[in-house]
């Protein structure tokens, strides 16, 4: 039955496996995060997420095109002015410890491998644009908006297993993370394609700027359904 239902799924049975495993062990290993989406890169599911994406404008072109920009240059980014997305990126990533280059690599060969790619190496100036932080609500606040934007399996799977921890391990934190989930989804459903942006290629250009020209309200514009 396992197997027909892996077949059913076109489902990596063992990668998928690995990863839940070494998540449920260990929620900060990111290995773990892409042994998941590997295993079910050929599902049905990512299909749809793929198809969602070519209807959006400018992300079919970006498909097409196979855009991929080259590492970020940290130190050369840290002198752009202060107001800049280039700066802002470099110094977040600086502060933390954080290499731009840390995601596992995708061997391009389909739509789905460069979508997978791309994610991965945008996922840093996502944070930057939307204002998420890089702790649990924040990480999870960005699955949402990702998943209004790409539908991406990954966010769907990360989002319920974060849910789940939450509600046994920390269900004071609960309220928090549904409110990040909110205002994640509101925010991606309501901005212009993130996919579409050759980001790289306008470093020097003002971070509110971006988000006025996307229609991006940070975190922190948002009312709490949940007021203290």
């Amino acid at each position: 039955m396992l197997f027909t239902l892996k077949k059913a799924l076109q489902l990596d049975l063992f990668s998928t496996l690995k990863g839940v495993v070494s998540l449920l062990r260990d929620a900060g290993q990111t290995d773990s995060v892409y042994d998941i989406e590997d295993g079910l890169k050929n599902t049905a599911a990512m299909q749809v997420a793929i198809a969602h994406l070519q209807q959006q404008p400018g992300v079919a072109e970006m498909i097409q095109e196979r855009y991929i920009a080259p590492t970020p240059n940290l130190e050369q980014l840290l002198k752009l002015p202060p107001d800049s997305l280039g700066y802002a990126y470099a110094s977040a990533l600086t502060e933390a410890g954080f290499d731009p280059n840390f995601y596992r690599k995708v061997q391009v060969t389909d739509d789905t491998s460069y979508v997978l790619l791309r994610l991965r190496q945008t996922h840093d100036i996502w944070h930057c644009i939307t204002g998420f932080e890089v702790e649990v609500e924040g990480e999870l606040g960005l699955k949402a908006f990702e998943l209004a934007q790409t539908r991406r399996t990954m966010a769907v799977v990360l989002i319920a297993g974060g849910l789940l921890k939450t509600l046994f391990n920390s269900p004071e934190r609960l309220d928090s993370l549904l409110e990040h989930l909110a205002i994640g989804y509101r925010m991606g459903a309501q901005a212009k394609p993130f996919l579409a942006q050759k980001w790289e290629e306008q470093w020097e250009k003002p971070l509110q700027q971006w988000r006025d020209e996307l229609g991006v309200k940070t975190v922190n514009a948002y009312v709490p359904c949940y007021p203290d």
